[in-house]
């Protein structure tokens, strides 16, 4: 794009600016810290039209302001789906033979241009335009969907009846209405494409708000017209096999998608809201393959810990964080390693995630009496080896759970506290005897999920030392560069974190502007030595079992999260971030 010496010859030739103010615009901009185009329109020395058609002369490419340009054809607007041009800002608007006009922000996103020229097997010409343009272009995609939506609906209200019956054989129909199929199958498709968890699709009272929790972090996609609302959540219902009718109470189902590169298991949820229905569904890659230790981002001591452990011969493992944080794929990556002949796996979960072959899966189910309690019962007598809980959540589950431990069965599960520590405690709490937890906890892993640094953008930074002592107020920095030496991660003994190398995203086409692509584990493995057992006999605290297994050499989770920013995974943002939850 256009740099700033460039943007200075173009602005002082055509005399927009004297030479004399343009280092005070220069300076104003990095005070204000914000780009010195943005500045200049802003201040209204330039309009972003000019600012794009003076651009665009001097990086060799088209300029078009597509509010020129009346309408664009629906057949050409569509080549491009509508999340896809959010994201990318990009907007197709003319198509001669096999070449596709493609106006951009960004002319030089190569990869944005590659990936539309595969998909449509069309020639991609770009053509530059400013944001307003790209506002507008964007917008044709309400207009265009908006008038296709208002037909079915006009056809289905002339059709008439009021009569429940008609009201579902109605929604049945524009729910297979092509628009309605086409922005289904969008929605879904760019989820996978960018490795969307969830799927948020929100009613607000004029609009409808698509969102993608990508990364941990939900991002708003795209905006529909109100009137597809019925029609797309028919058709999500549809596809669920659930009620159609049914708009007062919250329903759940399941459904798969498979392609030659991806077969995604959805779990859908409605409920209902103010202004209508809320849905979320949930993407689950079954085509996944079980993760490893390290790739989960175990490091050498916690991943020797896990090992040592999981080897035993009974005894139970715990995996605790909020909601969210990754604790399921940890114990299907713990199970992949036990999954072999001989070995007779079971598990009992709420729900499913991922089925694993060769290993026995039972779901809970409520409705009908079977628990996790009753379901563990059960499979106690299907003399299983290994045994996963998909969560401790009472004391019946927690005890069966343990007596399971205890007679010679390996027991896996997942607990609701902040850390690793505090899971000792909280079993306490649930009513299970100190004894029992004493004899047959044997690891308990604690973890979060922080943002991945994007490996295409990030750079090296070093901190200073305003930096530094804000961090002290969050975490003890001092015990951090003990630790660093202690484990081998500095060659030598450090005094400040301002010696060291940290890295940080500077956002790329790649990661969407956001520095951040993809995410890793950071852990604290506990394990329950005869000191913490004797803890837990006298009912300590979590501070006190925490304090002992640090002292006998236990990583935090805040520090494994700083070793992983000096390796260039993940940044100290995050690590503050997720330290919070």
């Amino acid at each position: 794009m256009l740099d700033e010496q460039d943007l200075k010859r173009a602005l002082t030739s055509k005399k927009i600016i004297a030479v004399k103010d343009w280092d005070d615009l220069v300076s104003e901009a990095k005070t204000k810290k914000v780009a010195l185009p943005q500045l200049l329109v802003d201040k209204k020395i330039l309009d972003d039209e000019k600012l794009a058609e003076i651009s665009a002369s001097f990086v060799d490419v088209q300029y078009v302001d597509l509010k020129k340009l009346g309408s664009i054809a629906k057949e050409v607007l569509l080549l491009v789906p509508e999340p896809i041009a959010h994201r990318h800002q990009v907007v197709a608007f003319g198509k001669e033979g096999d070449k596709l006009e493609l106006a951009m922000v960004d002319p030089d996103d190569l990869e944005t241009r590659d990936g539309i020229k595969k998909k449509t097997s069309l020639t991609i010409v770009p053509f530059l335009i400013s944001k307003s343009s790209l506002e507008w272009g964007l917008n044709q995609y309400h207009t265009s969907l908006e008038a296709e939506f208002a037909k079915i609906v006009s056809k289905q209200e002339r059709e008439g009846g009021e009569e429940t019956e008609d009201v579902t054989e109605k929604l049945k129909e524009m729910a297979e209405e092509i628009p309605v199929v086409r922005v289904v199958d969008t929605l879904l498709e760019y989820a996978v494409l960018e490795k969307a968890s969830d799927i948020h699709i929100e009613p607000q009272e004029k609009e409808v708000i698509v969102r993608y929790r990508i990364d941990g972090v939900l991002h708003e996609v795209m905006t529909l017209p109100k009137v597809i609302h019925p029609a797309l959540i028919a058709r999500i219902k549809v596809i669920t096999n659930l009620k159609i009718d049914e708009h007062r109470l919250p329903q759940d189902g399941r459904f798969k998608i498979e392609k030659d590169n991806y077969k995604i298991s959805l779990r859908v949820s409605t409920i209902p809201v103010f202004d209508g229905e809320k849905v979320v569904m949930r993407l689950l890659d079954e085509s996944a393959r079980a993760l490893t230790l390290e790739e989960l981002g175990f490091i050498h001591r916690n991943h020797d810990t896990i090992l040592k452990n999981v080897k035993k011969p009974h005894g139970a493992l715990l995996v605790t964080g909020p909601t969210g944080s990754g604790k399921s794929t940890t114990l299907y990556t713990v199970i992949s390693m036990l999954n072999v002949k001989g070995v007779n796996i079971s598990t009992i979960e709420d729900p499913i995630e991922y089925h694993v072959e060769g290993v026995n899966q039972m779901q809970v189910n409520p409705k009908i009496g079977l628990t996790f309690a009753i379901g563990l019962r059960a499979l106690l007598r299907q003399d299983p080896n290994v045994i996963m809980i998909g969560e401790i959540r009472d004391r019946e589950t927690a005890e069966e759970a343990v007596h399971a431990a205890l007679t010679g069965h390996i027991v896996l599960s997942t607990l609701h506290t902040n850390n690793a520590a505090g899971a000792l405690p909280r079993l306490l709490d649930i009513g299970v005897e100190p004894y029992l937890i004493a004899s047959t906890i044997n690891a308990v892993v604690g973890q979060r999920l922080t943002r991945q640094a994007c490996q295409d953008c990030k750079q090296e930074y070093r901190m200073d030392e305003k930096d530094e002592q804000g961090l002290r107020g969050e975490f003890n920095l001092d015990r951090l560069l003990e630790v660093l030496k202690r484990e081998g991660f500095v060659e030598k003994k450090i005094k400040s974190l301002t010696e060291l190398t940290f890295y940080k995203g500077a956002g790329c086409d790649k990661c969407g502007g956001t520095g951040y692509k993809g995410r890793k584990g950071i852990f604290e493995v506990l394990e329950v030595t005869p000191e913490i057992q004797d803890l837990i006999l006298k009912h300590a605290p979590t501070s006190q079992i925490q304090d002992k297994a640090v002292e006998q050499g236990m990583i935090m989770m805040w520090e494994d999260g700083f070793i992983k920013c000096l390796q260039g995974k993940t940044t100290i943002e995050e690590i503050l971030r997720v330290s919070k939850e």
